[in-house]
């Protein structure tokens, strides 16, 4: 049985997959709210499958609505990632399995909370996957980053330079920080966008996919 339940879109070419996309959403949202992305980035990625999981935590109030961790204080968040990291990684091991792929050729992207555990559970993990693209995140286990790291997962960040919910200071310090612990992350500030994603980071999204997984 699946870690984690969510929609999920086959290869446009019809075809046996050869590359996965997992994608995490944001706090309040669902599995739904990122599986579109499987439209914009599947011309481009006819042989990829793509999934779009439920995060494991029900929003108090909110029926239908997820979060990866609960959100009480700036400390919980550190907390939340950990705990959620065996969920995440078992999942994409999963689905790695069932479409018999290796773990280089599987992406991982995140938005808002989806990003943060991204940003959190990959370094860690003790097979690399192609990458990660982090829309806009944050580093929130940074101080215990160089010793824990185990693995070094190249990183695209972007983030809207008007983000009032998640500045995008976060960001830039998170490619800082993945910079000390030598892992590459680039680091993209789109003027004029705030808590959300356009075709700018689409594109910057797209082209850093198709050189991971070249």
């Amino acid at each position: 049985m699946a870690t984690l339940s969510g929609p999920h879109r086959l290869p446009l070419s019809g075809g046996a997959p050869d590359s996965l996309v997992v994608m995490l959403h944001g706090r309040g949202s669902n599995g739904n709210d990122l599986i579109g992305l499987a439209d914009v980035f599947a011309p481009a990625f006819p042989n990829t499958v793509f999934h779009s999981p439920n995060a494991p935590l029900d929003l108090e109030g909110m029926p239908g609505y997820h979060q990866w961790y609960e959100l009480s204080n700036r400390e919980s968040r550190g907390e939340g990632v950990r705990a959620v990291e065996p969920t995440v990684n078992a999942f994409i091991d999963e689905l790695l399995t069932e479409y018999g792929l290796e773990a280089s050729r599987c992406i991982q992207l995140g938005f808002s909370q989806g990003s943060i555990t991204s940003i959190h559970t990959v370094p860690r993990r003790q097979t690399p996957l192609a990458g990660v693209v982090g829309f806009s995140g944050q580093m929130v286990t940074g101080d215990s980053l160089l010793r824990e790291v185990a693995s070094k997962t190249p990183f695209i960040l972007i983030h809207g330079a008007e983000d009032e919910r998640l500045p995008a200071s976060g960001s830039v310090e998170a490619a800082a920080k993945f910079e000390e612990a030598g892992i590459a992350a680039s680091v993209h500030v789109l003027p004029g966008l705030g808590h959300s994603l356009d075709a700018r980071g689409f594109v910057l999204a797209g082209i850093f996919m198709q050189q991971v997984l070249a």
